[in-house]
């Protein structure tokens, strides 16, 4: 009979043939098998991935099971599939805000469903267990209080400003801090000036992933957030018709000209689903396809039109939430994976030798 050291070797050596499909290395190799144990002829290990919101976390739990059980002597399997998300690398100097990763969300124009998709991309990631934060830095149309529910901000701590919470995500906006209905006319120092304190005086903690829902257009809060935070890179959300297209590519050539990555194009409202199963491509087709290609950025995923998505928003239910089955929700989920995924890709190769600093 093989000892407990000799079944670890074995066990081990079957897992360094299980590959993480996305960064196309072996589990053992990228240091994700973690707490292996040996209990007679039971394997109990954990499988530490680089994001809670693996899209092939089935697959890596599958095959690791798979493999483990083939090797003599085994006949149980006990895994705990758990994540650490690793960092971009980029330094964000001393600012209260300690993120792994930075995403702004943009687009030409309004009325795309920007803050949508921000919203429920933010939510559908602390769904799995990452910590979220989403600032609001559309300064002239403050809309995320109203889409996830919230009216006000908690008291002051030490002189400094805590976030709203919903959905376990941490929430800011200009729009807590002003009477509602009143406009803002602020010129571009008030501007930065506010975004600056958004970053820096808001206890915002220690997140995996900070959401950014930038204003329509290309104007002074884009420059002044670029400015204020290196950002791990942008997202940019477009309609599917050839004049959205137009407006899209602005913001996306915003983001090259101030060497801010692509990580991606999501095409809002593609279609209409209907009763008898067809799709009715209200606003024609095609342009999110497009704009990605041109960009030789990852198209993350198209989000039919649904009432609920709109009703969502106007009661601060986001429905990755409120209806996580409808096909809008689970259309957002997999781009909130698609986006992970694409993050820990470029994490990886950015530090090709990950420590997980897992506590076992």
């Amino acid at each position: 009979m093989a000892t407990d050291n000799e079944l670890t070797k074995a066990v081990l050596a079957a897992l360094s043939t299980v590959q993480d499909p996305d960064l196309h290395k072996d589990l053992v190799t990228l240091n994700m098998i973690q707490d292996l144990v040996i209990e007679g002829n039971k394997a109990k290990f954990r499988v530490v991935l680089t994001t809670p919101a693996c899209p092939l976390k089935g697959k890596i739990e599958k095959d690791a099971r798979d493999a483990v059980m083939a090797v003599d002597g085994i006949d149980q399997v006990d895994i705990k599939m758990d994540a650490v998300v690793v960092s971009d690398g980029k330094q964000r100097g001393n600012l209260s805000l300690n993120a792994k990763h930075v995403v702004a969300v943009a687009s030409g124009k309004g009325g795309v469903g920007k803050s949508t998709v921000s919203v429920n991309l933010a939510v559908a990631l602390a769904q799995t267990g990452a910590k979220v934060g989403l600032l609001d830095a559309d300064i002239y149309g403050p809309n995320i209080p109203t889409m996830m529910g919230l009216d006000r901000l908690p008291p002051f701590a030490d002189g400094k400003i805590i976030p709203g919470e919903a959905y376990g995500v941490k929430v800011m906006s200009i729009g807590f801090l002003v009477e509602p209905g009143k406009p803002l006319i602020w010129r571009g120092p008030m501007l930065h000036s506010a975004i600056r304190q958004f970053l820096g005086d808001v206890l915002w903690g220690d997140l995996d992933y900070f959401i950014i829902d930038l204003p329509p257009g290309t104007g002074d809060a884009q420059l002044s957030l670029v400015q204020s935070i290196p950002l791990t890179g942008g997202i940019i959300v477009t309609l599917p018709q050839a004049v959205s297209l137009e407006d899209a590519s602005r913001g996306l050539y915003m983001f090259k000209q101030l060497n801010v990555p692509i990580l991606g194009v999501v095409e809002n409202m593609s279609y209409l689903e209907l009763p008898d199963g067809q799709r009715m491509e209200v606003f024609g087709n095609g342009a999110g396809e497009k704009l990605s290609s041109e960009a030789n950025a990852p198209f993350l995923g198209k989000i039919p039109m649904m009432p609920e998505v709109r009703e969502g928003g106007d009661l601060g239910r986001p429905i990755v939430a409120a209806h996580p089955t409808a096909s809008a929700a689970q259309a957002l989920r997999t781009i909130s994976e698609n986006l992970a995924a694409s993050l820990s890709i470029a994490a990886y190769d950015n530090k090709p030798e990950i420590k997980l600093n897992v506590i076992g």
